[in-house]
């Protein structure tokens, strides 16, 4: 019995959970907003463009002269990679190797004897 009087105080009812249905979300048009966006893009890839001039612009000579090598040697090293297949480089490799004397070999290691 005294079990029954310690919670004979509680609410057996459901909980009230507060209702929002007051309030109401504005729709939002999205026409207009495709049409920002699309705004905003352009101006953003005009931008670039002229970041793109204007750095060009600064450079000096030496500095063209610097980037046109380090375009001229990247197409070089390509052009060089591309000439061999994975398996001529791997027998290339090998060969090389093979030339080398066997001081530079690793050296076994056994345990057992």
């Amino acid at each position: 019995m005294d079990e029954e009087d310690e919670y004979a105080c509680v609410n057996k009812a459901q909980l009230k959970i507060k209702d929002n249905s007051g309030i109401k979300k504005k729709k939002k048009k999205k026409k207009a907003n495709k049409d920002i966006e699309k705004a905003i893009e352009h101006e953003v890839k005009q931008q670039q463009q002229q970041v793109k001039q204007t750095e060009e612009q600064k450079r000096t000579k030496a500095e063209l002269a610097f980037q046109k090598m380090q375009e001229k040697m990247q197409r070089q090293r390509i052009q060089q990679k591309a000439e061999m297949t994975h398996k001529q480089r791997v027998e290339r490799f090998n060969q090389h190797l093979d030339s080398l004397t066997e001081h530079f070999d690793i050296p076994k290691v056994s345990w057992t004897k």
